[in-house]
């Protein structure tokens, strides 16, 4: 096991110019990720500079067995914490041969929303708040919880510290440094109320980079949880009952938002995103309606509604933000499973393009 240590752990820097760099694209559902690994000549940090590849769909449902290539394009760079040195990890998005991004490719379109010049001039900024659970990996029942059974009431897992209370904190505390390493801007990490589910969160990134970094971020994690045996899982309710679900709650704001009169801004905004209330609730992730139950800290998914420090409404504005006349907004209703790239620009597309 110490040699398998050393040589996963070895520094190629001092031996070779040659470099690992790691593609990583979304599968089929939608929701997992893929990569794998090839050889370059040397150090790349444009990713205009690494080359397109391909990988098999037929093999992750994105192309028929006939005609299964699909092609990655790099879209993003990021430092490779598990290799180290001047490895890289590549957010790639995915096309056919012809160019044409595929249906799970929502980079693409989430790109032009933000290549747009009125949402370019308003320099959209995000803040995502990624909850996940940590499982058993044999049994698929949270970490720490008696197989088939139940811990004590939720209460003192939020924020809490003890064995008892923070469960799988070296996993948490691996990925908050790996994500700094790599490069992510992850912002902090917090124990969230139902044992065994845990946050992170990500920003204040702008347009694309939120959904490349938030991705990234999510690939680290599932690779951490690989190394200690244990499943990850974003199902946003993957206990019924008096048990928190898990979310992914966007916080936003506009150059127009963060400037003097900026809370009437957010309001109007605010206005917007009620009138399109469906078409987000729609994108913002498979089996919500199990969470946004209007229960458990969430807005009842048939309802909107919005108010300061309100935790159970579909908008909450931080009394930082009231205070001030100026700042940002949370959307709460996105679950943990959302596509980052669909929440992100949806949210400008509507508040700042008009979308009717």
């Amino acid at each position: 096991m110490s040699l398998l240590s050393d040589l996963i752990n070895l520094d190629l820097t001092d031996t070779t110019s040659k470099i690992i760099a790691e593609y990583i694209w979304i599968g089929g559902s939608g929701l997992d990720l893929r990569s794998k690994a090839r050889t370059l000549p040397g150090p790349v940090t444009d990713p205009a500079k690494l080359p397109k590849w391909n990988y098999d769909g037929s093999s992750t449902g994105q192309a028929p067995g006939e005609d299964s290539e699909v092609i990655i394009y790099p879209q993003a760079i990021f430092k490779d914490p598990f290799r180290r040195g001047n490895n890289i990890l590549v957010m790639c998005d995915a096309y056919t041969p012809g160019g044409e991004p595929i249906p799970t490719n929502k980079r693409f379109n989430a790109s032009k929303i933000f290549s747009h010049p009125d949402v370019v001039a308003e320099e959209p900024w995000y803040g995502i708040e990624q909850e996940y659970t940590l499982l058993q990996k044999d049994v698929k029942w949270p970490l720490g919880w008696p197989v088939g059974g139940y811990p004590g009431p939720q209460g003192p897992y939020y924020c809490g510290v003890g064995a008892d209370k923070a469960l799988g904190r070296d996993i948490v505390d691996s990925h908050y440094k790996a994500c700094l390493y790599a490069g992510i801007n992850i912002s902090g990490i917090n124990g969230e109320v139902m044992p065994g589910q845990w946050e992170f969160q990500v920003g204040p990134t702008v347009g694309i980079s939120a959904g490349d970094q938030l991705w990234v971020a999510r690939y680290i994690l599932e690779r951490i949880t690989e190394i200690a045996g244990v499943v990850l899982s974003f199902d946003p309710k993957p206990i019924q009952g008096d048990w928190n679900g898990a979310g992914a709650h966007t916080n936003y704001s506009t150059k127009s938002m963060r400037n003097e009169g900026g809370f009437e801004v957010i309001k109007k905004a605010i206005e917007k995103l009620r009138v399109r209330h469906k078409e987000h609730i729609s994108a913002y992730g498979e089996g919500n309606e199990r969470r946004l139950t209007g229960r458990h800290e969430t807005a009842d998914i048939n309802t909107f509604c919005w108010g300061v420090a309100n935790r159970g409404a579909s908008i909450r504005v931080g009394r930082d933000t009231e205070k001030e006349g100026k700042g940002y907004f949370e959307d709460r209703r996105p679950a943990s499973n959302m596509d980052p790239y669909i929440v992100t620009s949806m949210i400008a597309e509507t508040t700042i393009l008009g979308k009717p």
